[in-house]
């Protein structure tokens, strides 16, 4: 069950129990409250809850193969080219079935696209257990799975994303992106920092055997979900007595979501500055290498969580997103952070530097997709969330399979270095030009725009 970083508030909500310890409390207390992420999601709503719980052990197993696998294909052909090839198969399913995937969400059920999507993931990881157990195994099945499991989760992702703000009260939706943050920085942080411990000691095939087990309770826990069918388009067609009906998926409903997006130019502008920062500035298939050139093998597993955990200290700390109203111009600063500090990464010669700057990456990458889902979540129609999430799932997903192929080429071309720093400066140098062309993403402020106003006027009507 994948994820990303959502979301804080649409104008001034209900007290959470952050602010309300930080009105009530005493004066030492109250600022560390504030910090914190508030509950209130985990406690009002009992799908919300497994769902936490289903993503949180499934993320975690994902992430031992999410570093099992370039290992293995760098051992099998020790080759960074061949390991940036994996974004690369990976990137025709994001596309195909991404776009496909926000269509179905917004036409079927979304507690059945969940399930099926989780359950095919489980068996493509007893793929890769299979193939680890083999006397000789072969380097194909790793791009097979590779690119199938991309295409389940591009299906999943857009069901997940626009089933959030069902089972959450839209005053809850900021507390609960900081949840879901929360939830995938846990794993992103543990999963790689033991994978490298697995795959050392106890082999590949231990790592895709847990990714299994992972994905086997994840399946149990989401059975427990309420359905979640189709939303219905406008309440003028029962006025006018018709029967109303969801947008069947075609290529027709993905262009209504695709004009939508176009024409919400603040929103483009959140795609295109992530799309920038994660194709010039996303060094995962050369951290296999960069570990050998620190001469520091054993850090490999820390290098892999050093962003996550970046991520997860954001996560804990992040009371104060609540306060911020310029959600476009926290992006695209945030972005810019993430180049600076990749940039940093690639010059230094420490291993230690190296780790803490790739944590403050993780760190600004948090902020921007805290304030990125703020800005999706709080002003989307419920009836285009499933096409705009996989639209969405284009913009911080192909971004990183297009920048795993570009470091990797360019570390067999120029060296491992020279990869990461580069493009920790062309992130920076793109996201500073896109500022200058996107003046609506930087005037965005979400208690003034006019589809976060009306969109939880919406909601509150409802509420009443």
């Amino acid at each position: 069950m994948t994820d990303d970083a959502p979301a804080p508030p649409v104008s001034a909500p209900p007290p959470s129990a952050a602010s309300a310890g930080e009105a009530a409390g005493p004066a030492g207390l109250s600022r560390p409250r504030a910090l914190l992420p508030d509950l209130a999601p985990w406690h009002a709503s009992a799908d919300f809850r497994r769902l936490w719980l289903a993503g949180l052990i499934s993320n975690f197993g994902t992430f031992l193969t999410f570093v099992a696998v370039p290992v293995q294909v760098k051992d099998l052909t020790g080759s960074a080219a061949a390991v940036g090839a994996i974004g690369a198969v990976e990137l025709v399913p994001l596309i195909v079935f991404g776009l496909y995937g926000g269509a179905l969400a917004d036409a079927h059920d979304k507690r059945k696209l969940i399930l099926s999507t989780e359950a095919g993931q489980g068996l493509l990881s007893a793929v890769l257990l299979l193939n680890a157990l083999l006397p000789e195994p072969a380097v194909w099945p790793l791009y097979l799975v590779a690119a199938l499991a991309s295409a389940l989760g591009a299906l999943q992702r857009p069901a997940l994303d626009s089933l959030i703000p069902r089972i959450v009260a839209h005053e809850h939706l900021p507390a609960a992106a900081l949840l879901n943050s929360l939830r995938w920085t846990v794993g992103g942080v543990a999963g790689p920092a033991l994978a490298g411990v697995v795959v050392a000691y106890a082999g590949l095939g231990a790592a895709y055997g847990a990714d299994v087990l992972t994905f086997v309770v994840s399946v149990v826990l989401c059975l427990r979900l309420a359905a979640s069918p189709a939303a219905l388009p406008h309440s003028r067609l029962r006025s006018s007595g018709e029967t109303p009906m969801a947008a069947k998926p075609s290529l027709r409903s993905i262009a209504q979501g695709a004009r939508y997006a176009w024409s919400r130019k603040e929103l483009l502008g959140t795609y295109v500055v992530d799309l920038a920062a994660m194709f010039f500035a996303m060094p995962l298939a050369v951290l296999p290498f960069l570990a050998d050139e620190l001469h520091a093998e054993w850090s490999l597993g820390l290098l892999y969580a050093a962003v996550p955990a970046g991520s997860l200290l954001v996560s804990l700390t992040g009371g104060w997103t609540s306060r911020i109203h310029r959600h476009g111009r926290a992006v695209v600063l945030a972005a810019a952070g993430w180049g600076l500090a990749i940039a940093a990464a690639g010059i230094a010669r420490n291993v230690w530097l190296v780790l803490f700057f790739l944590a403050l990456a993780g760190g600004f990458d948090m902020v921007s997709g805290i304030f990125r889902g703020a800005m999706w979540n709080q002003t989307i129609p419920d009836e285009l969330r499933g096409r705009l999430a996989g639209i969405e799932l284009l913009s911080y997903s192909v971004g990183p399979q297009l920048g795993q192929v570009r470091s990797g080429g360019m570390a067999a071309w120029r060296g491992v270095r020279t990869s990461v720093w580069s493009g920790g400066l062309l992130c920076t140098a793109a996201v500073a030009l896109l500022a200058l062309r996107l003046p609506g993403l930087m005037r965005y402020d979400v208690r003034t725009n006019e589809h976060a106003v009306r969109l939880r006027a919406g909601r509150t009507g409802t509420a009443g």
